[in-house]
């Protein structure tokens, strides 16, 4: 059986399942076997990722892809002069003469055509092209003018690999100018019908019957006095209304998104959903991916249909009706402070209207949690 390998993106989100699943009293040995690896392997992993972050592990990637980079410069650096020398008695004037020098480097230097012809900038077409017979252009068009009307929905690269099976020595440049000669073109593809939700515009939306049965996340825009706009991950308990947390970042990444429910996850637990819309953080695969070896079942809203996710729209319009169209941010950290300060007292301080106007994490609470 073959070994199976991991990127580091994945090690990094296998120990962090790992460590949920086991703050929740799971053993390590059922553990492991979740996750699919031995012990030995599992310590060897804390060792070499404990404690890093995905964005961590892809600079430590991105730096070894440079050094690779580099060095593949300097080879390709070193073998461009050795051509230079080579080609270096005597002047390319003319094509002919390239082709020669460029046939003699392939053969002395063991290099591509590619590279000696890009060295020598001499063209490709121009080394291999062969004199065709006068009538073979006539016959050529024939050939594209008949599968362009058999393939209707092929367009010129298509119809250049037809060519090619067909025996035709051809390159898409050529195609594609007798293909533009001909007025041929591919029609227009007939848009895509949508399908049809509920007539009354309705949907069935699961609503939350317990403290963390449900969690509501979403972003929120705002700018600081510089013009620079920055982004809010906003997060509650559908059930308590409680803003579990809020992210401020200039950018905000799935990765970003990620640590963030981490994090909660190992202060509060676990919910059993998690409610929001269709944007690419939400959507990426690697999230859906972690919160279904977690055993977070995931709720999408319709697109275009921010209602079906009321509850963090909500708190959405009263972060923004109370906060955010009353304060100017002149940097990015008092922004973070203001927004903590403005959670802290919704949690614990702002009467709601649908608990009886309580709050949803009164102060006493809150302090008999800590003690």
């Amino acid at each position: 059986m073959p070994r199976k390998s991991f990127t580091p993106e994945q090690i990094i989100n296998h120990l962090r399942e790992a460590e949920i699943l086991i703050s929740q009293g799971t053993s390590l040995a059922v553990v492991l076997k979740k996750i699919g690896v031995s012990n030995c392997t599992y310590y060897r992993w804390r060792q070499e990722y404990g404690g890093m972050k995905v964005e961590q592990a892809k600079r430590l990637k991105a730096l070894e892809q440079e050094n690779a980079r580099l060095k593949k410069l300097v080879a390709d650096i070193t073998l461009d002069n050795a051509i230079l020398k080579e080609a270096a008695p005597g002047k390319l004037l003319s094509p002919h003469k390239r082709r020669q020098v460029i046939t003699k480097i392939q053969d002395k230097l063991k290099v591509s055509q590619r590279r000696a012809c890009q060295v020598l900038g001499q063209a490709r077409a121009t080394q291999r092209r062969d004199k065709e017979p006068p009538d073979e252009e006539k016959r050529l068009v024939a050939d594209v003018t008949a599968l362009a009307t058999k393939f209707g929905r092929y367009g010129y690269r298509r119809i250049t690999a037809l060519l090619r099976e067909r025996g035709w020595r051809v390159n898409h440049k050529r195609v594609e100018r007798i293909w533009r000669m001909e007025g041929l073109k591919v029609p227009q593809k007939q848009p895509k019908r949508g399908r049809l939700w509920l007539n009354d515009g309705s949907c069935i939306r699961l609503r939350p019957e317990h403290k963390d049965h449900v969690w509501s996340y979403d972003f929120v825009s705002a700018r600081t006095s510089d013009g620079r706009a920055f982004r809010m991950l906003n997060i509650i308990d559908e059930y308590t209304r409680e803003c579990l947390a809020i992210l401020v970042k200039r950018r905000i990444t799935s990765e970003d998104v990620i640590d963030q429910l981490f994090n909660l996850f190992i202060l509060r637990g676990i919910p059993e959903h998690l409610r929001s819309d269709n944007g690419p953080e939400f959507t990426a695969r690697s999230i859906r991916k972690w919160l279904a070896d977690i055993g977070i079942k995931t709720l999408f809203i319709e697109p275009g249909s921010p209602w079906e996710n009321g509850y963090i729209e909500s708190f959405n319009g009263k972060l923004r009706d109370e906060l955010l169209n009353r304060e100017i941010f002149t940097t990015l950290f008092e922004a973070e402070v203001l927004i903590a300060d403005w959670r802290r007292q919704y949690n614990q301080v702002r009467p709601h209207s649908s608990l009886g106007y309580l709050p949803p994490a009164p102060e006493a609470i809150m302090a008999a949690k800590t003690t």
